[in-house]
This record gives structure tokens, sequence and C-alpha cells, in this order.
């Protein structure tokens, strides 16, 4: 017999106290007859009117929008972004709260992850609990920082660039994004027509000049003859392989980071705010201390940004490998280190070329994982390595926080936490925890 088919709830009102933020972007709601409710456009401690966009009858939870506000937050304020709100661009999730509310906000959600994943206390990561935000992004309420340097537009059939809203496939076509850094928003992206495009990708570099857009035709469009308002290099995405090629200037960026400058090709990763990569190396190095001589791995090393700070510190006696599964980024970080001796890249999957290279000890540890984390079996086997001190920086708390229970588990325990707010506006957060061998008999 068929089953039944469950009725849609979408489209459905329901008035309903905001409880906790939970990790995503959203808060937690019941309805009168306790269905859990994941809502955006709200903020603990509200009272809302919100509209089901997802779900069921009898579904474990339901997805909704806050679409009327009923009884405000204190932290609540009028979102800046004439975009932003339900059923519209899908990039931010608090456009509507204060800065140091959104901040405060992540911070929960961090302290919420340690303590149901690792059943750790904010202090037993060492980690006083607040998240700092980048270098000169601390803004009145209102104005927001434009740090994105890398915007992926979606284009519509009419060749309009635009911005995917939540969850969807539907585009909300815009004239400007706010968070957009300079560097990208004077390209004047949306004010061409790109027709016959399904995405156009803007990078600005960070410490350079250097301008790239990357061109992702629909099947069997031809490309457009780019004319910007800056000079930019032109890839394309090849509709046979997906593998990005160049079609005019330079297939790479330069970035800056740590008074070392980075080759970064074919849209290849690099933190996407402004002030990121030298945030980040500061508190690996200042969590790690690197000496003289020291043999470091730099795990998930995308072009080297952690083995070329690492490189610096270890001097001539000292070692760095580096592991990436990128083809390209290999290519970069290989050429971006060229003039340490001692540096050695090797491509792969680390789970899988860590074991391979027979190295059976290390003093230092950088890893830096993609959102799922590194896993049991890697960490596992990083445990048994003996190094002094290991650094994760993690853009997921949930990743992180499973990983450090296996970590616990192979014997290491966190002695700092420091939380950076890299993503402002959005859910997102970057965390970097220092780990060290619990003490014998502790």
């Amino acid at each position: 017999m068929q089953a039944e088919e469950k009725k849609s709830l979408v489209g459905e009102e329901y008035e309903v106290e905001i409880g906790p933020v939970a990790h995503g972007g959203h808060c937690i709601a019941r309805t009168s007859e306790g269905q859990v409710l994941f809502v955006r456009h709200a903020l603990p401690g509200e009272r809302v009117v919100a509209r089901v966009t997802e779900g069921e009858e009898g579904a474990r939870f339901l997805r909704a929008d806050a679409v009327e506000i009923l009884d405000a937050a204190k932290d609540r304020v009028e979102a800046p972004c004439p975009y932003a709100g339900p059923g519209r661009c899908g990039g931010c999730d608090w456009q509507h709260a204060k800065p140091g509310a959104q901040r405060r906000l992540k911070g929960e959600v961090v302290a919420e992850q340690l303590q149901r994943l690792a059943g750790l206390t904010p202090e037993e990561a060492g980690w006083d609990g607040t998240v700092m935000p980048a270098e000169g992004d601390k803004l009145p309420a209102g104005q927001v920082p434009s740090w994105r340097t890398r915007v992926q537009y979606a284009v519509d059939v009419d060749g309009n660039a635009g911005l995917r809203r939540h969850r969807s496939h539907e585009i909300e076509p815009i004239e400007h994004c706010m968070i957009a850094a300079e560097g990208v928003s004077e390209l004047g992206i949306e004010q061409r027509d790109w027709i016959g495009m399904a995405s156009v990708e803007a990078i600005a570099a960070t410490g350079s000049q250097d301008r790239m857009v990357i061109l992702e035709p629909r099947p069997g469009a031809r490309l457009p003859l780019v004319e910007l308002d800056k000079p930019v290099s032109v890839m394309r995405v090849e509709e046979k392989d997906g593998g990005v090629h160049r079609v005019h200037g330079r297939a790479f960026v330069r970035e800056r980071a740590d008074d070392r400058t980075y080759r970064v090709g074919s849209g290849g990763f690099w933190q996407v705010h402004p002030k990121a990569a030298d945030t980040l190396v500061r508190a690996v190095m200042q969590g790690l201390l690197p000496r003289k001589g020291d043999m470091a791995l730099d795990l998930y090393c995308g072009v080297g940004l952690f083995a070329g700070a690492l490189a610096d510190r270890v001097g001539d006696t000292g070692a760095v490998l580096g592991i990436e599964s990128g083809k390209r980024a290999v290519e970069d970080a290989r050429h971006n280190l060229a003039a340490f001796d001692r540096v050695r890249i090797e491509q792969g999957k680390v789970e899988a070329v860590l074991p391979r290279t027979g190295i059976s000890e290390a003093d230092l540890v950088v890893l830096d994982p993609p959102r799922a984390g590194a896993g049991k079996k890697t960490v596992h086997h990083l445990s048994s390595l003996g190094a002094r001190k290991i650094a994760y920086v993690a853009c997921d708390p949930a990743a992180l926080a499973r990983d450090l229970g296996y970590f616990r588990d192979g014997g290491y325990r966190v002695r700092t936490l420091r939380v950076f707010d890299l993503f402002p506006m959005t859910h997102h957060v970057e965390c970097v925890a220092i780990l060290e061998p619990i003490p014998r008999g502790a």
C-alpha cells in the first residue's frame, strides 16, 4: 500500500516565542503543538509571527521566517541592506542584529557546540567567551563592513547578476552588495549584462591590485566580451570537466599576508576577509611559539599560508611538510615556498598521504580542514605523533567540537581557544584552538 503523502505546511503561520540561537543562522521556537521551528530573521526573546518555508506535518522540525515582529529584542535594528529579509537574499543571516549582538550570538553557538559535542565548558577550552571582530570591523549599528573579497554572483535568464535566496536556486537581482569589498564593488558587475552566463565570480586580491572574474557559461553559450570598470583577468569554467581555464590576463591573483606574497590560482582557496589571513597566522603562531629546528606539519595547507609562516620561524635547521588535495593549490604552494629548501608539499588527501610519508613524530602541527572537519581517523593519527602543540583552525564549530573530542581520546586537551568574527552579518565564525598533550596523571 502506498504511504499517504504528508501535508505540506509551507505558508502556515504561527505566533511563537523565540528561544535560543542555533548553529546555522536561525533561532529555535516551538509551535503550540510542540513542533520545532528553525526561525530566520528573529532574535532570542522576541515574539514573532513565523511563516513556514519548508516542512510538512509530522516532520522533526520546520524551517520558517519571522515575517512580523510583535515584540522586538533590544538588539534588533532595521537591516541596513535593502535586499535582506524574509524571502530575499540568503547571503547574510544577521543584518537585523546590532554588530555586538551578532558576535554574542556566534559566541553562544560556539559554546553550545563545545558543550554538546565535546563536553567542554568555555573555561575548560581556555576561552573567555568573546568573539573578536577583525581589525577595522567594529562599526556603529547601521554601518556594514565591506569585507567580502570574493563574491559569486548568480545570473538570471535575462542576464542580471544577483545573489541566491536562502536555500533556493531563485536569484535576487541586486544593484550593490553591502558586504562586498571595495575592490569587488568597483568592478561594476551588477551593472553589466551577463546574458548566457550561469554565474560570475569576482575576486579582489588583498595587498595587490589584482582583480579576476570567473565566468561560468550556460550550456552552449559563448563568453561575452568582458569590459569592466577596472582591469581584470578573465577565467572560464569549462562545461566538460568543470575546470577553470584562463581566457585573458594572469591565471592567478597575488595575495599578501605575514609579510609574504602568495600566488593563488584559478579561484583557489584564500581567506575571504581582507584581514583574515594575517589574523589567523598571528593567532596560530602566538599559540604554537615555533622554535628553530622544529619539524612542523601544515595539513590542508592550500597555497601554503601557514607553511610559509612556519618555515620563516623554524629556520634552516627546521622542516615543514604541507599536504593539500587540490592540484592547482599544490602548484601554487610549491611556487610560493620555493625559497625554502626544507619545505615539502605533497598532493593528496591528508588521511591517505600522511600515513604514506612514514613520519612518526613532529614538534608542531597546524590543520585547517574543510567544513566537515578532520575526522576520527586523521585525529587519531595526529595524536600519535607526539607534537608539542597542535593548532586547529576551524570554520565550523560543530566539526571543531567533534574533533576536539577525538583529540581528547588521543591524549590532547585544548589549552586556548580564540574565536574571530571574520564573516560579519553571516552566521559563520572562525576558531583557532591550541592543543597540548594531557599531562600524565591529569
